[in-house]
């Protein structure tokens, strides 16, 4: 479903623990909501509870939860850290959005 490059699964790891969240036992929720520049936006957050309309993916020992209405925005997506001076932070590479904004955090299909 959603996968998790090596960066990516560092920073979360270290981000969760930060935040008092557990990495082995915790999860990240992945959503897409209406807004941004290109229509659709990306939504990422730390959780522990899940709701009964989430499925839940584990890539590269990263439990991953999606609410039903966003897998199919979602599915193939890879999560990537880049950092840097210039770095952006987590950025999703979606196969499925045929345009996105400058930023990254929006997109269209």
């Amino acid at each position: 479903m959603i996968k998790v490059s090596e960066i990516a699964k560092k920073k979360i790891s270290n981000m969760m623990e930060e935040e008092g969240y557990n990495p082995q036992s915790d999860f990240v929720r992945v959503g897409v909501k209406s807004g941004g520049c290109s229509g659709l936006s990306y939504e990422l957050k730390f959780d522990n509870k899940k709701n009964e309309n989430d499925s839940i993916f584990e890539d590269n020992d990263i439990k991953i939860v999606v609410e039903k209405k966003s897998i199919l925005y979602l599915a193939g997506t890879t999560l990537e850290y880049e950092g840097g001076l210039n770095g952006k932070g987590f950025v999703f590479n979606n196969p499925n959005a045929q345009r996105t904004c400058g930023c990254g955090e929006s997109f269209s299909l």
